[in-house]
């Protein structure tokens, strides 16, 4: 498989520790997956696999990383995750500051080996949705609690999209006279342990 120009470059211009552990891990990603590509994203190296990201590597100035995208998903994998939690490098196997600082190559072709795998399997890392922030809860609401006994705690012991829920009821109001129903509403619906979408339950 044809080698990248920019990977090319990037190995020459990398520092001279760096050198030759970019090439040997290079040369064994190749040796491992012939059928790897390799791309120039987020500038640095990485080596893609059946079109899916399989590992990469990069070089800072006093060390250099390797990492594996489906470390997550792989066997015996602790370490790398514990690495990969740490701020002292990026990627999974630590500071690479010397070329001992490897792992042998049996080590590392299992964990290529294994990407590949997960790759020929189709199976991709779930990405977590992003959390919504709660919205803060208007005045007009606390102090319709503060009136009404419990309430609040009633409130808090909801699920956050419930929360929620009610929150945008309230201030999705456009008129002053409909918001202060909507508040009546949500104080009565809270006296008698309800949600918004109570009614809809069986």
């Amino acid at each position: 498989m044809a080698r990248h120009p920019r990977i090319d470059e990037y190995i020459k211009n990398a520092a001279p520790f760096a050198q030759p552990i970019l090439r040997h891990y290079r040369k064994l990603v190749h040796t491992v997956c012939p059928a790897v590509e390799e791309k120039w994203k987020w500038s640095f190296p990485n080596f893609d696999y059946k079109g899916a990201p399989l590992t990469h590597m990069a070089a800072f100035k006093n060390h250099c990383s390797i990492g594996f995208w489906k470390a997550a998903l792989m066997k015996n994998n602790e370490k790398l995750i514990t690495n990969a939690a740490s701020e002292s490098a990026m990627g999974h196997l630590g500071r690479i500051t010397a070329f001992k600082d490897l792992p042998s190559e049996k080590v590392l072709a299992n964990f290529i080996q294994q990407g590949m795998a997960l790759n020929d399997a189709g199976i991709s890392l779930e990405r977590k949705p992003a959390k919504k922030a709660m919205p803060d809860v208007p005045d007009d609401l606390s102090k319709a609690f503060n009136k009404n006994a419990g309430t609040q705690k009633r409130f808090l012991a909801l699920t956050p999209g419930k929360r929620r829920e009610f929150i945008t009821f309230i201030t999705s109001a456009k008129r002053e006279e409909t918001r202060a129903a909507r508040i009546q509403k949500t104080i009565l619906l809270l006296t008698e342990n309800k949600h918004l979408g109570s009614k809809y339950e069986k």
